[in-house]
Order: structure tokens, then sequence, then C-alpha cells
């Protein structure tokens, strides 16, 4: 009864607005200064601190459930027996602005693992200071705007094929930086540096990781004729110390790219690519990505079907033991690059994925897709969501990893609840099967997520 009352007081206070973003940060409820309601939800979405309401406070989170069920988890090297484990993750924080020109952003996390053998600081991590930084916003009133923002902060640009907030896994990444955000009314850029912040199984020990550092820069260009939109950007990584197939060693690689991308009322389309080089453990890098992702909607046509189609070609390594490393590096991909199950990474692979969508009504939508997997180089191996190598070319020359049949079906009752299942088959292909035991997956996800 009371989660009811709260869900019907946030939907008459927030209205016709969409207030949840991925990045919570970006989400502005100034708008509520003119707001008349004096429900619980509103005080605590806009509680103002002077009676101007210019300086005011902020505070919203997200509580989400997830069940998970697998079957020959990891292709059976890991034993059978514990099938079922449930994923719990608590995010909660509180948003300060005096005036329109000073901000303070924090945010807390939680994130536990229940009846899994054995879990990773991605799975569990049971409360640690997840985001805390200031912002000096310098034109807030004009079209072009200057923005520095100091502090521990999440990062997400583009489609998230190199810099995400990692949301399919139990635990968010964060970093540790400065940036500078420079907008105007038809570009965006971000020139940032940053220290990797390294999850760990323990409370509020998540510190100031030295080993791991992100620099670069990000714009992204509207309105551009004939290509829609553009992004171009550099991102720098270096890495006390990486494996691959090849070797271990220090790291320092440069990530060249451009993204293109738009959409109009049937087609939505969007194309990347990324050039790699530096250095590996006295080696000289130079490895590249290439993808599309295209849709086509039939809005005529019951269910308004959605046709997708994604495919990738990223590099491996072409030789062992030579002074060249072609392996890409991801740097810090979406978990579940390939749904829910994340089971491979983008390193070395070649993946074709199309796909339908169907919207049964405006509340529920089902997306059945199909993606097979091949090694790009038969010379390096498989490598998981995290960039950390799964399985070695062990002198395979077998390159089909295999195919991966999914069903994801999503229920959004109102902008506050929603309700996920996804169900995924992986057939082993030949490389799994001489690689290791290779069996076949099965994989079931249940969510349920609730934002405020």
């Amino acid at each position: 009864m009371l989660t009811a009352c709260f869900l019907l007081a946030a939907v008459q206070c927030m209205g016709q607005y969409a207030p949840f973003k991925m990045l919570r940060y970006d989400e502005d409820y100034a708008f509520l200064k003119t707001d008349t309601s004096r429900n619980f939800y509103r005080r605590m979405k806009f509680l103002p601190l002077t009676k101007n309401g210019e300086t005011y406070l902020s505070f919203g989170g997200d509580v989400r459930f997830q069940y998970y069920h697998v079957i020959n988890e990891e292709w059976g090297e890991q034993p059978d027996g514990n099938y079922g484990y449930v994923f719990s993750r608590y995010l909660g924080h509180a948003d300060f602005h005096a005036g329109r020109h000073f901000r303070f952003f924090t945010e807390l996390q939680s994130g536990m693992a229940n009846a899994k053998a054995s879990t990773s600081p991605a799975d569990e991590n049971p409360l640690d200071l997840h985001q805390a930084f200031f912002d000096v916003n310098w034109f807030p009133e004009k079209k072009t705007n200057l923005v520095f923002r100091v502090g521990r902060q999440e990062l997400s640009y583009g489609s998230q094929r190199l810099i995400s907030v990692r949301e399919g896994p139990n635990n968010r990444h964060a970093f540790d930086g400065a940036k500078v955000m420079f907008s105007g009314q038809n570009f965006r850029t971000d020139l940032l540096y940053s220290h990797y912040v390294a999850s760990k199984k323990g409370v509020f020990d998540d510190g100031y990781n030295k080993n791991i550092k992100l620099w670069g820069a990000y714009a992204v260009l509207n309105d551009v004729p004939l290509l829609r939109n553009v992004d171009l950007y550099y991102f720098g990584f270096d890495k006390k110390a990486n494996s691959y197939d090849d070797g271990r060693g220090k790291e320092l690689r440069h990530s060249a790219g451009t993204r293109m991308w738009g959409k109009s009322r049937a087609w939505r389309y969007d194309v990347e690519a990324v050039y790699q080089t530096g250095d590996f453990a006295s080696k000289t890098i130079r490895a590249w990505t290439a993808s599309a992702h295209v849709d086509y909607m039939l809005g005529d046509l019951r269910f308004e079907p959605e046709l997708g189609l994604k495919t990738e070609l990223i590099s491996g390594d072409k030789r062992l033991g030579d002074n060249r490393m072609n392996t890409f590096n991801p740097l810090f991909p979406r978990g579940g690059y390939f749904g829910l199950a994340a089971l491979i990474g983008p390193a070395n692979l070649i993946d074709v994925h199309p796909s339908v969508m169907l919207n049964f009504t405006e509340k529920l939508s089902v997306d059945f897709d199909y993606d097979v997997f091949w090694r790009y180089s038969s010379q390096d191996g498989v490598y998981g969501p995290n960039a950390a190598l799964i399985y070695g070319s062990s002198g395979i020359s077998d390159k089909f990893i295999g195919s991966q049949y999914a069903m994801a079906a999503e229920y959004v009752s109102n902008p506050f609840v929603h309700f996920g299942c996804e169900l995924t088959y992986f057939a082993a292909g030949d490389f799994l099967r001489r690689a290791g035991p290779g069996k076949n997956l099965l994989f079931l996800c249940l969510t349920t997520e609730l934002k405020f």
C-alpha cells in the first residue's frame, strides 16, 4: 500500500516528464520550482533551501533485483549443481545545487550476490562511494556553456563501445578525474583525465587507483549535412599490467575513432570505426574495429515490428610471439555487450547479429535475435566482456565460436517500475569444443527494477 501511494504521488508529480536517464546526474528537476504540489515525492525531488528556490537538494535512487539461472556456466567449466542465484543492486544519490553556477553530486552503491558460488567485484561490492563530484557552471544562461567537473564520476560516450557505465553487471563503473565540458547549439566537446576506480569486495574500499589511467577528448556534432550526427574522439589508456593471449605487460594504447548516427521515421543507423596504436610489453600495437547497426521500423504493421542487423569486425593478434600486438582493447565496454548472458567480449571477433522486435503494447516489447560468432584471427583467443582471456588460441585452427539464440522481453508498467526477462541458448562451436568442455549453455534472467 505504501509503495502504491509513493508511485501515485510520483506519477502525479512528474506528469508528462520522462525523469530518468542512464546517467542520473543528467537529470534536472529545477522545473519543479514552480510546481505548487506538496506531496512527498515532489519534496524529495526538489527540496528548496532558500526562499527563491535557487539553492535546492534533489534525492533519487535505483533498486534492482535479478534472478539468474544458468546451466553449463562458462560452457561447462563451472561444476553443475547450484544453477540459480540472485543479484541485488541499490543506488542512492543526493544532488545539491547552489544557484546556477555550483553543484555537488554524490551517490552510494551496494551490490550483493546471493547463492552464487564464486563472485567477482563486478558481482559483489557491499557498499561504496560510487560518485562524488562538483561542477562549476560558467555560462548557464547562454547558448554556449562551459562546465568544469572534478571528482569521482560515471562516464559514458556514444554507443558505449569503449566507455560505458557497465549497466548490465551488478556494479557500475566509475572514474576519479577531471572533465571540461564545452557545449553549444549543435555541438558538445568533453576533455577528460581520469583514473579508473577498481571495484573491491569490501565496504568503502574502492580507493584511488594509480594503475589504470584514461584520458581523451570526445566531440559530438549535430545537424551535420547528409550525415546527421557525427562523433569524433580520442582516448588514451595506460595500464600498469595487462594480459592477452600473446603475453602480459605494461600497456599504453591510443584509440582514435568516429561514429555516424541518426534516425528517420523508418530508419535508425549507427556506424563506428576505431583504430588503435601504442605499445604493449615492447610490442607495437596496431588494432582496429568497424561496426554497423541498422534498424528498420515497420510502424504501419501490427505490433510495429523493428528489423535490426548488427555486425562487427574486431581485430585479433595476427601472429603469436612477434613484435606486433593486433588484439583490439575495448577499454571499458558494456558488461553485457551481446546480451545479459555476457559470454563473449569485443576482441578478436566477427559477429553477425540479426534481430526482430515486436511492440505488443506501449508497455510490452519482445526482442528475438540470433548472433553468430567467429574468431577474427586463429592466432588469438576468445575474450570475455571485461577483455580478460577465456581461452587462448592453443594452436586451434577452427574459428567458429558458436551461435546464440536469445529472447528479451520488457514490460514498463510506468516510468518508475519495469520488469524484464531474457532467455539465451548458446550452441558451442568447433573452437569451444576443442578449447574446453564446449557444452551448450542455457541462461535465464528475470529482472525487477524500481527507479525514483
